[in-house]
Order: C-alpha cells, then structure tokens, then sequence
C-alpha cells in the first residue's frame, strides 16, 4: 500500500476538531460576530503580543492584509523604495504597489533563499524607505544585521513571518520581534490556520497606531464617527479570531512535531552527495527544502513524485523580479509608480528556482515511516553512484 503524506488541505493534516466547533459555536451562540464590537479578536491580539512579548498585536483579515498594515507603518511616499526578497509569495509585494511605493529586489543567500544582507545594503538609496525580510520556509532569515542596516539608514524594517511561527532567532527571540513590524498569517496552508486572517506586531505606539487605524477605515472609535485618516476595512471577524485561539493552543505541539520529524531527515540525509540540507537551528518547518549546488532539482522532484512524495522544484514558476506583471499598468492604463521600471537580475535566487531549489511539504503529522520514505527516495536518486 502507497504511504499516505498528511496535507493541510485535509482533516488528517490538520489539527482542526472539537475546541474550534465549540469555538464557533461560542461566537455564533453570542450573537456578536463582529470585531468591533466582540471580545474574541482582542483577546487573541493579547494571546499573541504575550506569546511573542510584543506591545501591540494588531488583527486583521489576512495574511497580505498584515503586510499591507505593515507598509501603511513605514509610511513610504509614492515612488519611495521598499528592498525585498524575488522568492516569496505576491503579498509580501501586492501591499508595496498598492501604497505606489516601488519594490527594489535583493539577491539571496544561495544556502537558504533568505535575504543576504550584502546585496540589500548595495540597494539602499535615498528613495528607500523600508527593507521587508522574508523568513523562508520557516528558517530564520538575518534579521539582526538587517535591523543594524535599518538602523543606520532610518529604514523600517518589516519581517514577513508568515512561514515562521515559533521560529527561534540568536538569543532566544521569536522571529517577528527583531524588526519594527513583524507580521504573521493564519490562512490555510500555515502553521495554524482559521482559513484566513493575520497579525501584525510592534512594540512602538505610533506603528501601531497608525495600522490599527489602516485596518478600520481611518476610523478612530473614540472620537465618534470621525475618519483621522485613509483606511480600508480589514478587521478580523469573531469568527476567525475564536478559531485561531484555539489552535493557538495547538501551536507549541504543531511545531514540536514539524521540528522533531524534520531534525530526523535531516540526520538521515546526512552526508549524501550533491545535497545542502537546511540547517535546523531556529527553524519551524513549514516547508521542508533542499539545494543541490549542482542543480539537478527538477529532476530530484520528478523522482520524488513517482514515489508518492509530496516535493516540487524552484518553489515559484519564477522569482519575482522575473514576474510578467512589470512594465504594465498598474492602476487603470498607469504604470506610474513603475513607468521604464525592470527589476535588476537576482541571479542566486534566479538560479535556485529554475535548477537547484526543492522544497517537500511538511506536516506535523508525519511518521519515522513518512521520514524513512523521504530519505529512501532522495538517495536512490537517478544519477548517483
């Protein structure tokens, strides 16, 4: 019998069951579910700024939304610069574009895909505004010399951890509180999930101020129906924010068990030809990837999916500074904030996703059997003696 991989698209990769139904039961019992006015959304805000000892924690619809907030944060101007990783999902760069602030792409570090400090200091100019880290697959990215950079230029620096729940950073802090913002996701996919719907956290007032206005309108409550400033409606609904309690709950063990599964393939790929392991350190697993310097990683993935594993190479179609969307408009006929915008060639990251990036999904329910599957398959590999 074929071994079965658990995914998250299923209740058997899931940790969803009874404390969410009696979750939404609770909510739709009350009568109340909106945010506004329910007490589900601000309790989880306080769950998560006390998880991660952050000040402020800011709810809101999704996990793009928190990025959206986040951008709304460093307040660019229009044609200002936020620098970015070209590996990463659109809503790290759909909130830049939609604030008429311009994506500048920094090349990564070919170990992990991970923003290398380097290439963003070359970048930074008198148009930057913000630098946003991605923490890739749950590894943590350099966060701390990129804050130094930040700090030197008067940057903000926003950390994108919607792969990165728990992810341990030098020193014991939780990717998240290392930059000025830090945002999370809960949709689908994550590590814990109520569908949709993100986070964002800071310590500094004016921030988050000036998000959790963003994310209602402009509508500041307490001076009655009076709009201090542009916002949209991102609030979170009772609803996902009771879901979301509960497996926050869940999370310490979801972890627990992605890092446990993973550290065992780690040491059972050890010291195979060809292949770059991740390093575990800090790591909270959402994917779990593997470099071949060599290149070769279509082909791994191919040999892998004939053997029932659930891998892919290159993570994206293509980085996105190579995204077809550049050099057209924008908003109607415009391009403007882009017009004659190319983004520059980030050959590492161009590399790793046309040739030596794999990535196998990962679940907390894996097995040693599932593991012993993974590590059998990658070293049986055509091509290898």
């Amino acid at each position: 019998m074929t071994l079965h991989f658990p995914n998250m698209a299923e209740p058997a990769g899931r940790t969803l069951g009874d404390e969410e139904v009696a979750a939404l039961e609770r909510v739709i019992r009350s009568g109340m579910l909106s945010s506004v006015w329910g007490t589900e959304t601000r309790a989880l805000e306080r769950e998560i700024g006390e998880l991660y000892g952050s000040r402020h924690a800011i709810a809101c619809s999704s996990g793009t939304a928190a990025l959206h907030l986040s951008v709304v944060a460093a307040a660019p101007d229009p044609g200002d610069e936020i620098i970015t990783t070209p590996i990463t999902d659109f809503g790290t760069v759909a909130p830049i574009l939609a604030q008429n602030a311009v994506p500048v792409f920094a090349d990564v570090d070919p170990s992990d895909g991970n923003l290398d400090p380097d290439a963003v200091a070359k970048l930074i100019g008198p148009r930057t505004r913000a630098i946003m880290a991605v923490h890739l697959f749950g590894a943590p990215a350099k966060v701390g010399e990129l804050r130094a950079l930040a700090d030197e230029h008067g940057l903000t620096l926003v950390e994108d951890c919607a792969q990165a729940w728990l992810t341990e950073l030098p020193g014991g802090r939780y990717a998240g509180t290392a930059g000025h913002v830090g945002t999370l996701s809960l949709q689908q996919w994550k590590h814990i999930t109520c569908g949709d719907g993100g986070l964002t956290l800071t310590d500094d007032d004016e921030l988050a101020r000036r998000m959790r206005l963003f994310a209602d309108k402009g509508w500041d409550r307490a001076a009655g129906r009076s709009h201090e400033s542009l916002g949209l409606n991102y609030r979170m609904t009772e609803l996902q924010a009771a879901v979301a309690r509960a497996q926050l709950e869940k999370l310490p063990g979801v972890v627990a068990a992605r890092r446990r599964s993973a550290e065992a393939l780690v040491a059972a790929l050890s010291g195979v030809e060809g292949i770059g392991l991740p390093r575990p350190g800090g790591h909270a697993w959402w994917l779990f990837p593997l470099v071949l310097p060599g290149g070769g990683a279509p082909e791994l993935a191919a040999h892998l999916g004939e053997a029932g594993i659930p891998a892919r190479a290159g993570y994206l179609k293509e980085p996105l500074n190579r995204a077809p969307l550049w050099g057209r408009p924008v908003y109607g006929t415009s391009a403007y904030p882009l017009d004659g915008y190319r983004p520059a060639a980030c050959p590492e990251a161009e590399r790793l996703v046309e040739s030596t990036l794999l990535v196998i999904d990962w679940n907390e329910h894996y097995t040693p059997e599932h593991v012993a599957a993974i590590a059998d398959a990658v070293r049986s590999r055509p091509g290898r003696s």
